[in-house]
């Protein structure tokens, strides 16, 4: 069974199109604890949004996770880890943070309620909602 999640970057650091110029790229540099807790979940082939914060505050793409959770060697100590990020597809459509907030139906989903979270769950249903609202064909995940 899938997994869905989103994933943040902020656009100036590491853009949608660096991560499909590079194919496959490591998600390092994750430093809080529910994130790096949420990357540890994460299982090969599951499905995330790709975010751009800050700049853009819209989902951009879909990545596939390539390699489960192994140590982040960005970092100096601590039980930090990373996975392996593939670039599966462009959203058609971006998807703006404000209308994803102007929307009641999305009031649970992580990126409206714990707005700092960089690596969340997305619920099969939400994700279904925001493929729809970005213009993702069904079954082209």
């Amino acid at each position: 069974m899938t997994n869905y999640w989103l994933i943040k970057s902020e656009p100036d650091a590491f853009s949608w199109d660096e991560q499909v110029k590079n194919g496959v790229e490591p998600w390092t540099g994750v430093r809080n604890h529910s994130a790096k807790n949420n990357l540890k979940a994460m299982k090969e082939g599951d499905l995330a949004f790709f975010y751009h914060s800050n700049i853009g505050k819209e989902i951009v793409g879909i990545v596939r996770v390539a390699r489960e959770a192994y140590p982040d060697p960005t970092a100096e100590a601590g039980d930090w880890v990373c996975v392996d990020m593939q670039a599966v597809r462009p959203v058609p459509q971006p998807i703006q943070l404000a209308a994803i907030k102007a929307d009641p139906k999305f009031y649970e989903l992580a990126l409206v309620r714990l707005s700092r979270l960089s690596v969340a769950p997305v619920s099969a249903e939400h994700w279904s909602q925001l493929c729809a609202l970005g213009g993702v064909e069904q079954g082209a995940k």
